[in-house]
């Protein structure tokens, strides 16, 4: 009966990944460790690719009773699909203070400058079980809300998912505080475990990123050799080595490599992950001259950068489209004439044959994203000032980054709520997408003004930052209070001042280019046309030409 009912979850696991249309994972976070950064900070980002919920909601923290109850919620990173109603699943008891943390699809960022940002794997199937309690948006959840640093943070959840158990698919976290940056990954206990078995609910491990070097992940497990003797670096979970033992994925005796032993196979076309990791790490590092790779070859966990990274550093990279490689996005036969790096999603029926399990090339920045950040975490600030997230909408090549301090208490209800499955014009979501898709006209004339604009805004944030943050200081220590609410004016005044600018900007671009026509000022227009290379090689006037010369003869 045992190997039944195992056949069952596995046949069960398959299809709610195959309806959920759930094959497309595709985060690219980042980490900087603070002797990595110019300014000290501990820097994590993530681009949240999919359709995820883009809503900031601020979760109070505060006292709590004993006995109060915590609910647990199937899948809180859905919940702006209207098909995907939110489904409790079990309670457990709450802890006797929480802080008050920032919940969005996937939750980021709490009041003690903790950060995270995700990726999923997937992983075996052997080690998926659905009887489990927690997906990895619950754990950010109780992590933010019950601790104040990294290894805090994976102690609380590890223990958390060994007790309850965990039935997503395997997943990272990259976490930082104010002094560390920490690795996260985690996978389910295996087809047989269930919650009366008294074995702990999920494998996982993390490890410690050294603080003068860069992670970075997409959608493959990261973490390699796990040294057991090094409880300082490495963290795990109990019996981590019992069930590869007993599958014969690993022996005794041998290197036990986290990412091999649970994710041999990493989904999708072979470079789908490593060409990501492969490209950030070149534009960080390009002395050390990174090879290549495919799916099954690992880089390194981190690496030290070539310079001091930067906030902007990681906001470039996350604008990248392959620019200047091989795989140049705005320059191949698929960017058309107008040299847009946008690949549409292709169903599986409609690939040619000879191209059956392969895919675009999959670009950092990405259209479908639902938001994107790089965060800050300072040791040498108050709380309040020093954790900053530098916030996103939809595509990150043709976002706007805004300040959101984790002092701050208020958000605009306009980066607060908002509809997906509807065009929604009192979300801040829907100004940044409508841009994105709108640029899909004519990339190379727009994206140009769009990136000139974008610059523009950022800019100022970023020349006032140092102002606003003394002031912030100066206040901190006259009443915590009163930095709190300079902090919390601040940002809410950014949110709302940029998704102002941003939907002019929109309508903007809306009555300046349409009908292959940019409008000009004076009432004028130009036609943009085609490049001549584009026109020679579609034959342009070629049957007129054909007609004539038959006329002739």
């Amino acid at each position: 009966m045992k190997k039944f009912k195992s056949m069952a979850v596995l046949v069960a696991v398959v299809i709610v990944f195959a309806l959920s249309g759930q094959l497309v994972f595709a985060c690219t976070p980042l980490g900087a460790g603070k002797e990595a950064t110019v300014d000290g900070s501990v820097l994590v980002s993530h681009t949240c690719d999919g359709w995820y919920d883009q809503r900031i909601i601020i979760i109070p923290g505060g006292q709590h009773e004993e006995g109060e109850m915590v609910d647990i919620y199937n899948d809180p990173c859905l919940a702006t699909r209207p098909n995907r109603e939110p489904v409790k699943v079990g309670e457990i008891p709450q802890a006797a203070e929480t802080y008050t943390y920032f919940h969005v699809g996937y939750p980021f960022m709490n009041e003690k400058q903790l950060m995270m940002g995700e990726f999923t794997w997937g992983g075996r199937d052997e080690v998926y079980n659905s009887e489990g309690m927690f997906v990895i948006a619950n754990l950010e959840e109780l992590g933010l809300a019950r601790t104040a640093t990294a290894r805090e943070a994976i102690k609380v959840m590890g223990e958390l998912v060994e007790q309850y158990g965990y039935k997503d698919g395997g997943e990272t976290l990259v976490i930082g505080d104010k002094n560390e940056l920490w690795v996260f990954e985690v996978c389910g206990p295996g087809l047989l475990w269930t919650p009366e078995s008294g074995q702990p609910g999920a494998h996982w491990a993390a490890a410690r990123i050294p603080d003068d070097e860069v992670f970075v992940g997409a959608n493959r497990a990261r973490i390699g050799v796990i040294d057991f003797e090094d409880t300082e670096n490495f963290m795990w979970s109990t019996n981590l080595t019992e069930l590869p033992l007993s599958m014969g994925w690993w022996e005794e005796g041998e290197d036990f490599n986290f990412a091999e032993i649970f994710n041999p196979e990493p989904y999708g076309a072979p470079f789908y992950q490593s060409r990501r990791e492969w490209r950030a790490f070149s534009l960080l590092a390009p002395s050390q001259e990174f090879p290549i790779l495919d799916e099954f070859e690992a880089y390194p966990l981190s690496i030290k950068p070539d310079e001091k990274v930067s906030v902007q550093t990681i906001m470039d990279i996350y604008s990248d489209h392959y620019e200047g490689t091989p795989y140049d996005l705005t320059t191949d036969k698929a960017a058309g004439p107008f040299g847009s790096p946008t690949r549409w999603q292709i169903p599986g029926a409609l690939k040619p044959e000879y191209a059956k399990g392969q895919d675009w090339e999959r670009s950092i920045a990405l259209f479908r994203c639902s938001y994107s950040f790089v965060s800050q975490s300072r040791d040498f600030m108050p709380d309040p000032v020093g954790g900053v997230l530098w916030f996103g909408q939809d595509s990150p090549d043709t976002t706007v980054y805004v300040p959101l301090y984790c002092g701050t208490t208020e958000v605009p209800e306009e980066w607060s709520s908002g509809l997906r499955h509807v065009f929604d014009p009192n979300s801040a979501w829907w100004a940044f997408n409508l841009v994105n898709n709108w640029a899909n006209l004519r990339w190379d004339a727009m994206y140009e003004e769009i990136r000139a604009r974008k610059a523009e805004i950022e800019a100022g944030f970023f020349d006032k930052q140092q102002e606003i943050e003394e002031e912030a200081i100066k206040l901190y220590e006259e009443d915590p209070e009163k930095a709190v609410e300079f902090i919390t004016k601040y940002s809410y005044d950014s949110m709302n001042d940029v998704n102002e600018k941003w939907w002019d900007f929109a309508y903007e671009l809306i009555g300046k280019y349409y009908d292959g026509l940019m409008m000009n000022e004076d009432g004028s227009s130009t036609a943009l046309g085609y490049p001549t290379e584009y026109l020679e090689e579609v034959e342009f006037g070629q049957t007129a030409l054909d007609d004539l010369a038959n006329k002739d003869n």
